[in-house]
């Protein structure tokens, strides 16, 4: 009776001394999984690029040093693993409203601008390809092939498969910017956040490059942006995301880097939300 006793307690603290150690791996394995989430908190986003941004130093066009920097960023935001569906303006080639104060049609002056964004859809496309990021270009307008028509579920596809998505021509009707294609299409791709990447910082109380008393929030409410009369987006845009629950970053893309920061959670840019 004794020696049983002797080998239950032996067998019982092997039991014991096991259980520990799985629940110290499993514990392991659990904390260095919370901390892979914290660096990448998003699992898709729809970053929207100025078009303006892309001429860089240049008066007008597409300078190719900016492209290069914007391909470098967004490579490495797919290398963490997160899914990049882009939308970029056209406003440094055409722009529809200008376009119309000129004496254009409306529709056709916005028609203009469609074109322009896919014109820049095909150059960062091209800067994606030199470094070996898989992409494709999709359009708002049958223009294969150029690129492929857009469709939810093709878009979706090929962020799941791990190419970054290009979507151009805004929402292929005139009288909507970019930023409103931008809402809409973040919302239909189910993205986390839209990342507006733009030449300033985040959203000041007014235009910093005209006020030097403009001070900056880091975080702000859409409607503190209607109260406000902020020119954050269009009214639009700004109302689409305010309806379906889709937060804004705000941020300077022009500086090499800051997308991953933004993507790692730091607190760059402002931040819109309820």
């Amino acid at each position: 009776m004794t020696s049983c006793t002797i080998y239950n307690g032996q067998e019982d603290g092997l039991r014991r001394a096991n259980s520990i150690e799985i629940w110290a791996k499993n514990r392991f394995f659990a904390l260095q999984s919370t901390s892979i989430k914290e660096m990448n908190s998003f699992r898709r986003v729809l970053l929207k690029l100025s078009g303006e941004s892309l001429m860089g130093t240049k008066q007008y066009g597409i300078d190719t040093d900016r492209l290069r920097d914007y391909a470098q960023d967004i490579q490495s935001a797919v290398e963490m693993g997160i899914q990049v569906a882009i939308v970029i303006g056209g406003g440094n080639i055409f722009r529809g409203l200008s376009g119309a104060a000129q004496g254009f049609d409306r529709v056709q002056g916005d028609q203009m601008g469609m074109l322009a964004t896919v014109i820049n859809s095909l150059a960062l496309s091209s800067a994606l390809s030199a470094r070996g990021v898989k992409n494709r270009v999709l359009t708002a307008i049958r223009m294969e092939p150029i690129g492929e028509f857009y469709a939810k579920r093709r878009a979706i596809d090929a962020l799941e498969a791990g190419e970054v998505v290009i979507l151009s021509g805004g929402t292929g009707n005139p009288f909507f910017t970019t930023d409103t294609g931008s809402s809409l299409r973040g919302i239909e791709l189910e993205a986390d956040v839209m990342l507006k990447g733009t030449r300033v910082d985040g959203i000041y109380t007014a235009d910093p490059e005209k006020d030097p008393t403009a001070t900056k929030f880091d975080r702000i409410t859409y409607d503190e942006i209607y109260n406000r009369g902020l020119k954050v987006m269009d009214l639009t845009a700004t109302t689409m995301c305010r309806e379906n629950n889709l937060p804004i970053i705000v941020f300077d893309m022009d500086t090499p880097g800051n997308l991953l920061r933004v993507l790692r959670g730091e607190s760059i840019g402002t931040y819109v939300g309820f």
